[in-house]
């Protein structure tokens, strides 16, 4: 049988674009279809625009600690709509990059949300295209649990877009899009209470790091409650809205931001059409190979429920077009995946956390730095940092790295070329640090301490 397509994949995101645009490299002839934009949750609403705020919230510190080094500063002032239009220009220009890496690819873009009608038909926008394999790369989307007063809420999708800056903003979540946003508008200016269900933050992450990075958090402002959830959202006649919570505490704020979790994006897709078999978390359930239990549809990227960040998708995205279309292994290494939340201060993790490699090793040493940085000794900050590398004392053999503190995701990138590399605690002993830095504590560690 004769196709329209060798490849139709439905969402435009990371691993939708980098699977359509490698596959159509090989020849194969490609469609993608996206009915939001292009360049998906990273590029709109995920990292990019975060980082871009990330920059603007530090400037308030920065001009604080600027005293210090003999610079007078008269009293900043922050315009919201100024930082938030001129991340919406930049969107505009990163969708217009995406277009075009396609366009030159060779794939074809449909504008539409794409249904699937059988194993080889995709319907966008009622008409239908046929194709010989289809891609499901539509990623996640944000979940506001169902509570009375839910619509005055707001997620971390529209969170970038408000219309006003609230001057009081609650963030109810713990995990790493909740932190990252209570650190983004503390620094521009909100008065940020974080409210968690549990008694900590970051669960999964390093138990140390988490615990060390919450204090930080809390020195620089954020106000956290733990053991609590919302109950209720009432919206007052002045615009305010009046939060209820599960300890019995109430709490006035201007805005509301649920960052409590996120479901695979798979609404009106389709999936009742064809034998797609869903995992208990509900997300597409896929071999190791990308392929679902329909055999002539695969998927990829948050909507399977694996490492959910954007170079994953990459990765995967790039494997599974050279298996389909130029005869190559599909293989991914999900070992030692760095990642960075871009909390204040900043955390960067490479490799097991120190639960993990006490689970799996029987002899593990633990290698810590504890400082106030040098920049802080002028600047004022009382802000500290740590850093940790877990050892497999049998083989010398790194087996994890941990950093809270400024610039932790630019350092841990290269602590993590080294480990992919199999770099032992001996490798990093024998490199001669780079003076004065942070990052030179990574090969200074000498002493393994004992708690």
């Amino acid at each position: 049988m004769k196709y329209d397509y060798d490849l139709f994949v439905i969402g435009a995101g990371s691993g939708g674009v980098r699977a359509s645009r490698m596959a159509a490299s090989y020849g194969a002839k490609v469609a993608v279809c996206e009915d939001r934009y292009l360049g998906g949750t990273c590029v709109n609403v995920g990292c990019v625009p975060k980082k871009l705020y990330v920059y603007a919230s530090e400037y308030s510190s920065h001009f604080k600690d600027a005293k210090g080094f003999g610079w007078q500063v008269s009293k900043p002032t922050f315009d919201w709509s100024t930082l938030r239009d001129n991340k919406t220009d930049e969107i505009s220009r990163l969708n217009g990059v995406y277009e075009g890496i396609l366009d030159r690819a060779g794939v074809e873009i449909i504008d539409g949300r794409g249904k699937i009608v059988d194993a080889n038909t995709v319907e966008v926008n009622g008409k239908t295209f046929t194709t010989e394999r289809m891609l499901i790369a539509t990623g996640g989307w944000p979940f506001i649990p169902d509570i009375p007063g839910k619509t005055h809420a707001v997620d971390s999708n529209g969170i970038f877009d408000l219309a006003e800056f609230p001057q009081r903003l609650a963030v109810v979540g713990g995990g790493y899009i909740a932190v990252e946003f209570a650190g983004i508008f503390h620094g521009l200016g909100s008065q940020v209470t974080q409210l968690v269900r549990g008694g900590g933050l970051l669960n999964g992450f390093d138990k140390e790091i988490a615990e060390f990075a919450a204090e930080q958090i809390q020195q620089n402002g954020v106000h956290i409650r733990f053991n609590t959830e919302v109950k209720s959202i009432k919206k007052q006649q002045d615009g305010s809205l009046y939060l209820t919570m599960t300890d019995g505490q109430h709490l006035t704020v201007d805005a509301v931001l649920f960052a409590t979790g996120r479901k695979p994006h798979l609404d009106g897709l389709g999936l009742e059409n064809v034998d797609i078999k869903l995992s208990k978390s509900g997300h597409i359930a896929v071999n190791k190979t990308f392929q679902t239990s329909e055999p002539s549809i695969y998927a990829l990227g948050d909507v399977t429920g694996g490492i959910e960040l954007t170079p994953v998708a990459l990765a995967e995205g790039m494997a599974l077009a050279g298996y389909l279309f130029d005869k190559q292994p599909c293989k991914v290494d999900y070992s030692n995946i760095a990642t960075t939340v871009f909390c204040q201060p900043n955390i960067g993790t490479v490799g097991m956390t120190e639960e993990q490699a006490r689970e799996q090793y029987p002899n593990v040493l633990k290698f810590r730095s504890n400082f106030r940085a040098m920049k802080n000794t002028l600047g004022g900050s009382q802000q500290r940092t740590l850093m940790k590398l877990l050892v497999d004392a049998d083989t010398d053999k790194v087996l994890g790295a941990h950093m809270v503190g400024e610039s932790a995701g630019e350092i841990m990138q290269g602590i993590a070329i080294a480990m992919k590399c199999g770099a032992s605690k001996g490798d990093f002993d024998a490199t001669i640090g780079i003076h004065p830095t942070a990052a030179e504590e990574f090969v200074t560690m000498r002493t393994p301490v004992s708690d």
